[in-house]
């Protein structure tokens, strides 16, 4: 049996707050949901395509003066009527996570403690600059909102930014721990 492809609720997501052409979806997920769902332009353009032979979107070339046409896309009454029942399914509970990071410590007793301590330093760098944009991103919530967004919409998007805050800062606590042991495991192995 063939996996679902999930890109397609993303973007019908996307085009129900506006219409956007396939750069226009990739800038608004950079800025909105890339915490935690991304996607890329190999993704985008032929589930674009896709949603458009279903007949859940529909697209209009917009000419640009000085620069190539764009065609933008809008969601159509199906589209609003699919992304509602992809809305009221429950999501999968399990998800294949892969965290390259905690499989390499799994095996990591194999190498010096140092090695592993640096690998976990270095994560511990791009946690704190998740953190600092997610917080720029709470901070820029309310002008992300515009006159089409709708009014509930702010309330939904603080409930995912807060678990990406609160994902954040544990991961944060770990690295912590895991520095504290790594570095006792150096201590005894320079003995």
């Amino acid at each position: 049996m063939s996996k679902e492809n999930r890109s397609r609720y993303a973007i019908l997501g996307a085009l129900s707050i506006m219409p956007l052409s396939g750069y226009g979806l990739k800038k608004f997920m950079e800025r909105s949901t890339s915490n935690f769902w991304e996607e890329n332009f190999p993704q985008i353009y032929p589930t674009l395509k896709q949603l458009e032979q279903e007949g859940l979107t529909t697209s209009l070339l917009i000419k640009q003066e000085g620069r190539q046409e764009k065609r933008v896309y809008s969601l159509t009454e199906q589209g609003r009527e699919e992304l509602d029942r992809w809305l009221r399914t429950p999501p999968a509970l399990y998800q294949v996570r892969r965290n390259e990071l905690l499989l390499n410590l799994f095996f990591a007793s194999q190498v010096e403690p140092a090695i592993t301590l640096e690998h976990v330093r270095s994560y511990r760098a791009r946690v704190i600059e998740s953190l600092k944009h997610l917080e720029g991103i709470e901070q820029q919530l309310p002008t992300f909102i515009n006159e089409s967004t709708q009014p509930r919409d702010r309330q939904y998007w603080s409930m995912v930014l807060s678990y990406g805050l609160l994902e954040a800062k544990a991961n944060l606590a770990w690295c912590d721990e895991a520095i504290v042991t790594l570095e006792q495991l150096a201590q005894e192995e320079n003995k």
